[in-house]
C-alpha cells in the first residue's frame, strides 16, 4: 500500500513538472516583442510622414513670396527713362536735408491733391526731404531715420535755405488693390489735343474714388508730369469716360500715359494706353 502511494505520488508530481514546462514554452512562443519595440517602430513611421508634410509644407510656403506681385509688373511697361525713376524713392541718405512742417496737412501717396490720403503731419514737425516732383510743387518726405514716405505740397514745408533744386525728381509706387479691374483706354489725337477714353469700371459708394490718370507728357518742349484725377458723380459712372490733355512735339522722351481705377484702399494696376505720337509742324519753305 505504501509503494502505491508513493509511486502515484511520484507519478503527480512529474505530471505537474512536465505541465509547468510545458506552459512555460508556450508562453515564450506566444508572447509579444516588447512594447517599446513596436512605439519605436510606430514613431518612427510618424516621424517620417511628419517629415515629408513639414518638408511640403514649408517648400510651398517659400516659393510664394518670391512670385512676382501684380503691383511690379507695370513697371516694366515703361519706356527705360522712366522706369529707373518709378523704381521707388531713394535709399535714405545723410545728405537728405532736414525740414520743418509748417502747418498741419495730409501726406499723400502721389504729388497732386486728388491722390490718396497715406497720414497726417503736424505743424513743426522735423522730417527729411529725399525728392520732388518736376516743377518742385511737391515735395517727398519721410520721417527722420528713413522711413514712411508721403508728398506734401512744398508750401507747407520749410526748407533749410529754401533751395529745392538739389533733390532729385522722383515718382513713388502707389498703394495696389485688386478690388476693382484696370480700366482698357485709347486715346485719340486732334493735332496737339488727345482725348483719353475707357469704359466706365462699376464701384461701390464706399469705394469710389474715381480714375487717375498719370501723363508724362510733352509741352513746351519739355517732358513734364500731369496726374489727372477724373472724379465724375457716381451716378455717371457708367458708359464711356474721357479726358483731354495737350501733348506737343519737341521732346526728346516718347510720351508715357497710364490709366488706374482708384477705390479707398488703393489703385488698381496701372494700364499702359496706347499714345498716338505727336507730328511736328511743318516748316513752312
Amino acid at each position: 500500500m505504501n509503494s502505491t502511494n508513493t509511486a502515484l505520488k511520484y507519478i503527480q508530481v512529474l505530471t505537474v513538472t512536465l505541465l509547468l514546462v510545458f506552459l512555460s514554452s508556450a508562453c515564450t512562443i506566444l508572447s509579444p516583442a516588447p512594447a517599446e519595440n513596436n512605439v519605436t517602430q510606430i514613431t518612427q513611421v510618424a516621424t517620417i510622414l511628419v517629415t515629408k508634410e513639414v518638408t511640403q509644407e514649408v517648400t510651398r510656403v517659400v516659393e510664394v513670396p518670391a512670385t512676382v506681385t501684380p503691383a511690379d509688373t507695370p513697371l516694366a511697361t515703361l519706356t527705360p527713362s522712366l522706369s529707373s525713376s518709378l523704381s521707388g524713392p531713394p535709399a535714405p541718405s545723410p545728405a537728405a536735408p532736414e525740414v520743418t512742417i509748417l502747418e498741419h496737412a495730409d501726406c499723400l501717396y502721389g504729388p497732386g491733391l486728388g491722390y490718396l490720403y497715406k497720414y497726417s503731419v503736424f505743424t513743426n514737425n522735423p522730417m527729411e526731404a529725399i525728392g520732388r516732383n518736376f516743377d518742385g510743387s511737391w515735395l517727398y518726405i519721410q520721417n527722420v531715420g528713413g522711413w514712411n514716405p508721403c508728398w506734401i505740397q512744398a508750401a507747407l514745408v520749410k526748407v533749410p535755405g529754401g533751395d529745392i533744386n538739389g533733390l532729385p525728381i522722383v515718382y513713388s509706387k502707389l498703394p495696389y488693390s485688386n478690388q476693382y479691374n484696370s480700366p482698357d483706354a485709347t486715346a485719340h489725337r486732334d493735332g496737339t489735343e488727345v482725348t483719353i477714353s475707357w469704359k466706365a469700371d462699376w464701384m461701390s459708394l464706399d469705394d469710389y474714388r474715381g480714375y487717375l490718370i498719370e501723363a508724362w507728357i510733352c509741352q513746351g518742349g519739355v517732358q513734364i508730369f500731369d496726374p489727372i484725377i477724373y472724379i465724375p458723380p457716381l451716378a455717371s459712372n457708367v458708359g464711356t469716360l474721357s479726358v483731354k490733355v495737350t501733348d506737343e512735339p519737341g521732346c526728346a522722351l516718347l510720351s508715357v500715359v497710364r490709366i488706374y481705377s482708384a477705390q479707398k484702399q488703393g489703385y488698381s494696376i496701372g494700364s499702359n494706353v496706347p499714345w498716338p505720337p505727336a507730328i511736328p509742324t511743318p516748316t513752312p519753305w
